[in-house]
């Protein structure tokens, strides 16, 4: 693949060989108040850690737009030779063109690997227009992609103000669906239970009993007081989920949770369930801003209810207790739905080579996205939150 390019507009585009050979403050200013996981030390940890690399089918290659020398927009960027770790899954679309012909490896992949948080992908220096920006971006992917023969570009997560950008470079939206937790305003859980339905209201504390009657303790340690030796723990409950579920998949290692430790520790809350002093479950959650982001979780012994209370009641009771406006604590499951997580649309963007793809992939996301859209409608609809106690 080629390594630079130039824009019209006087700018000059180039692809890097990865985030850590950046300057921290100079990619992290682009960042700002965005997602963490579009950080500095969350990207480079990765890289350095070896799980993303070529060997991994994630190569890194930051696209970056430098003007006077000064960073001015980038993207995080990967060439991608597969669709594992997406959380956006084109499974279909690659059978679809193997099946033509058509060679669907390597892509390219804007986004944070394995990680379904949304955010700006499209990322522009304090000062500098927004929306001009991004429409280079845009257009150096597609470029990107006509100049080098890959099949197709995604942007995954990203966005509302990048989607104008995105359309009008040739990108088909996507319509995706997550569970979030909004912060009604309360002052305690039990204040936030009066908010629920009385069937999902009990149903909570039925299964906050049960734990407590199982002799079971939870814990919350943030920033500075979690432990050293309590980030090989996580690794190995991280790994009890990778290995005891068919889907399950290991992008992480225990040097990237090393690195962690060193670079990310202040973003992190780390939720535990003790049974007496030994330590049984736990999950990673990243805090920045108002936002609480749940990642991974894993339990070293079975216990009814245990996922619940340490993935999800946990965290509402750090929010609250932290004035955090929202949780977002991952990827799928509709059991979060009856727990006080409403259903938020999620978008990404994709760029196809081929007409006959293209076609094909464009017919599929109309569907999709009405049925989605419907879908979305009627979790809202059918809430485990009251009506009249909607988020202040």
């Amino acid at each position: 693949m080629g390594s630079s390019l130039d824009s019209p507009a006087v700018a000059e585009l180039e692809l890097g060989e990865g985030v850590r050979w950046l300057a921290a403050g100079e990619w992290n200013a682009l960042v700002g108040e965005e997602s963490p996981f579009l950080e500095w030390e969350w990207l480079a940890s990765l890289e350095d850690a070896a799980c993303v690399g070529p060997a991994t089918g994630w190569a890194p290659r930051p696209l970056l737009l430098r003007e006077a020398g000064r960073l001015v927009a980038a993207c995080p960027l990967y060439v991608k030779g597969n669709s594992e770790g997406e959380f956006v899954f084109d499974w279909g679309w690659a059978e679809a063109a193997s099946r033509a012909g058509i060679a669907y490896y390597p892509k390219l992949l804007v986004g944070v690997p394995f990680t379904p948080v949304a955010g700006a992908r499209l990322l522009t220096a304090p000062g500098e227009d927004r929306a001009l920006r991004a429409r280079q971006l845009a257009e150096a992917l597609a470029e990107l992609c006509r100049g080098n023969g890959l099949s197709s570009a995604h942007v995954n997560f990203c966005r509302a103000d990048e989607h104008e950008a995105l359309a009008e470079a040739g990108f088909l939206p996507r319509l995706g669906l997550q569970y979030h937790w909004a912060n009604p305003g309360s002052s305690s859980f039990d204040e936030w239970l009066g908010s629920l339905r009385s069937k999902r209201r009990n149903q909570v504390r039925r299964e906050r009993r049960e734990l407590s009657e199982q002799g079971l303790s939870i814990e919350r340690l943030a920033g500075d007081a979690i432990p050293d030796a309590l980030f090989g723990r996580m690794f190995e409950i991280y790994l009890s989920t990778v290995r005891h579920n068919p889907w399950g998949r290991q992008y992480l290692n225990q040097r990237f949770f090393e690195l962690l430790a060193e670079r990310f520790r202040q973003r992190l809350c780390f939720v535990i369930a003790r049974a007496g002093e030994e330590i049984v479950a736990g999950t990673v959650n990243v805090q920045k801003g108002e936002a609480l982001y749940g990642r991974y979780w894993g339990a070293l012994r079975s216990f009814r209810h245990l996922h619940f209370n340490v993935c999800y009641y946990a965290g509402i009771e750090h929010c609250i207790e932290h004035g955090l406006r929202r949780f977002e604590p991952g990827a799928g499951g509709e059991y979060k739905q009856l727990r006080g997580f409403d259903a938020v649309p999620t978008w990404s963007f994709h760029w196809l080579a081929d007409p006959r793809l293209r076609r094909a992939v464009e017919h599929f996301l109309a569907r999709e996205r009405d049925e989605t859209g419907h879908a979305i409608d009627w979790y809202r609809v059918h809430s485990a939150n009251r009506r009249d106690a909607a988020p202040r």
